[in-house]
């Protein structure tokens, strides 16, 4: 036990399983090793019948306990790549590992993706960031973030005056710490901001995201097919056209991360708020002060509570001292709605106790089912 660690001692003995999922392969097997015992194979106690999912009983004298699968190939042992990860063995079995054992611990991006949109008569251009292991192990699907402003969330020489948000760094961080689970991200590149981002451009714009780009996303990635588990972000006006998005087609996505909006520059959403059948979707609302929409973005918040949203349940509001209307504030908040929304706590506690009307389902998928 590490040095320190008795700190964590609790009275009784903490039991649990884990699932891990690894497509199955000749004369090969998935073990667990822990840092109770680096050297020791933990055996599953228990393997599916098509051989993808193994689970595992474990025992701790404390709250939580850093693992590590192992896969043994052809009678060669290797460790899943990347850091150690943390079990909580306050957790119950909900939430299914997939570990991958080639290739790099960071995801990798497409090349510049394009396509024509009919419904906007221009040509769309995006870039996709598939999580590690995406190539690997088949098995995992995933969430989907379509992000507005696609140009300005990962390189510097694709960025706003070369200030990018670092998207994908901050991910893997919080990933690393086992913060948030992993997400595909789809930076959808930025055309006419001021017309497609507004008031009554957003109407095309959404449109063109609902019936052009989720059906390709749907098609052409491991994305989980529900809205629950599809989320629109933006900035400014990105983060009006995210807000826009959601409220207008919920049938399609279950959120919103709208940063610094300018709600009421162009567009009717409060007053849509305040009369119209709310849907079912939830919010993560933020603003910097002064001088980067406070205002505004707390009357969206109240004008939500006062529709029946609940702070902590489906809407998230935070606001920071002498942030600004920039690239760089933006992305140093990341970690926030991340966490909201992806984060392995939050996803926890959404499994036990869902808290919008149609959760997709209450157990994760454990062979890749869609």
């Amino acid at each position: 036990m590490p040095a320190g660690k008795e700190l964590y001692t609790t009275k009784n003995f903490l039991k649990r399983t884990l699932k891990v999922a690894y497509p199955a392969g000749a004369d090969q097997k998935i073990v667990l090793r822990t840092e109770l015992d680096w050297e020791k194979d933990i055996e599953p106690s228990s393997v599916s019948s098509n051989g993808e999912v193994s689970t595992f009983e474990v025992s701790a004298r404390h709250p939580f306990l850093y693992f590590k699968p192992c896969l043994y190939k052809a009678g060669k042992l290797h460790w899943a790549v990347g850091e150690n990860q943390l079990l909580i063995m306050t957790e119950d079995d909900r939430r299914v590992c997939h570990p991958f054992f080639f290739g790099s611990e960071y995801g990798r991006f497409s090349k510049l993706l394009t396509f024509e949109s009919k419904i906007l008569k221009r040509e769309h251009r995006l870039r996709v960031f598939l999580p590690p292991g995406y190539d690997e192990n088949t098995l995992a699907d995933y969430p989907v973030a379509f992000l507005q402003d696609g140009q300005n969330l990962f390189f510097p020489d694709e960025a706003f005056m070369g200030q990018d948000w670092g998207f994908d760094d901050t991910h893997s961080q919080l990933r690393s710490m086992g913060a948030v689970d992993d997400i595909i991200l789809v930076g959808v590149y930025s055309g006419d901001r001021m017309e497609e981002y507004t008031r009554p451009g957003y109407k095309k714009y959404a449109r063109s995201l609902v019936e052009e780009l989720v059906p390709v996303a749907q098609s052409k990635l491991r994305v989980r097919n529900h809205r629950r588990f599809r989320s629109v972000w933006g900035s400014s006006l990105g983060g009006v056209v995210s807000f826009y998005t959601v409220w207008e087609h919920p049938e399609t996505f279950g959120s919103a991360a709208c940063m610094s909006s300018t709600f009421s520059f162009k567009d009717d959403l409060l007053e849509r708020v305040l009369t119209e059948e709310p849907p079912d979707v939830g919010f993560y609302l933020d603003s910097g002060w002064p001088g980067d929409n406070y205002e505004t973005t707390v009357g969206m918040a109240m004008a939500l509570i006062s529709r029946g949203w609940r702070v902590g349940h489906n809407l998230i509001h935070f606001a920071f001292p002498k942030a600004t209307h920039s690239e760089a504030d933006w992305g140093s908040r990341l970690h926030l709605p991340l966490q909201v929304l992806y984060g392995s706590v939050a996803n926890y506690s959404r499994l036990k106790n869902p808290v919008l009307g149609d959760q997709a389902r209450k157990t994760p998928a454990l062979a890749g089912k869609r």
